[in-house]
């Protein structure tokens, strides 16, 4: 009889355990299925608004589409973000954190998606294995053009990497990197299928 109810004991908690981490992989499916959503969003709005960017991208080492919302209190902002990093050469996803932090006079709320577009192997495999940290920047400042009342632009942080950065108004003339941190989601990454 005890070994019956030790047996049944011992089947419960591993039925238990097998569900919790079934649970847990479709969670962390669900967040890497969200992140991709956005960034054929991200993407097509791009493509909208910067025709010129499909072909941008198509001829880049690889790219990567992060979404962020901050919030600003008078004199501290801060905020996270998430998104992902295609490697063209390789077809490989990684997914990707980024954090925000900042001293200004400002109130609000931010909520905006960055494209990056990458035309450098090195400069691809730097921002994905090593994080970038834009903390010591200032703002880069934008290439623009205005097209009939339409204002579009792109930063361009050296001849190897393009920046488009998007807010509710549209396209911004100027990408605000400033206090920006990028690094690699290890919990998205473990176990992708």
């Amino acid at each position: 009889m005890l070994k019956k109810s030790i047996s049944l004991t011992i089947a419960s908690i591993l039925s238990f355990l097998l569900i919790s981490t079934s649970a847990v992989a479709d969670k962390t499916d669900k967040k890497r299925t969200d992140i991709l959503e956005m960034r054929a969003e991200v993407l097509e709005r791009l493509y909208d608004e910067r025709p010129e960017t499909r072909l941008e991208i198509q001829n880049s080492v690889g790219y990567a589409v992060f979404s962020n919302i901050g919030v600003n209190v008078i004199f501290i902002s801060g905020g996270g973000g998430k998104g992902v990093a295609h490697d063209k050469i390789t077809g490989k996803d990684t997914f990707m954190k980024m954090g925000t932090a900042g001293v200004g006079l400002d109130l609000g709320i931010k909520d905006f998606r960055a494209v990056f577009v990458f035309h450098d192997t090195k400069a691809f495999n730097d921002f994905v294995e090593k994080g970038w940290d834009f903390s010591g920047e200032a703002d880069a400042a934008a290439n623009s053009g205005d097209k009939g009342g339409e204002v579009s632009g792109a930063t361009t942080l050296s001849k190897k990497v393009n920046v488009y950065q998007f807010n509710e108004a549209g396209l911004a003339v100027q990408a605000t990197l400033r206090g920006t941190k990028y690094w690699k989601n290890k919990k998205l990454n473990k176990n992708q299928s």
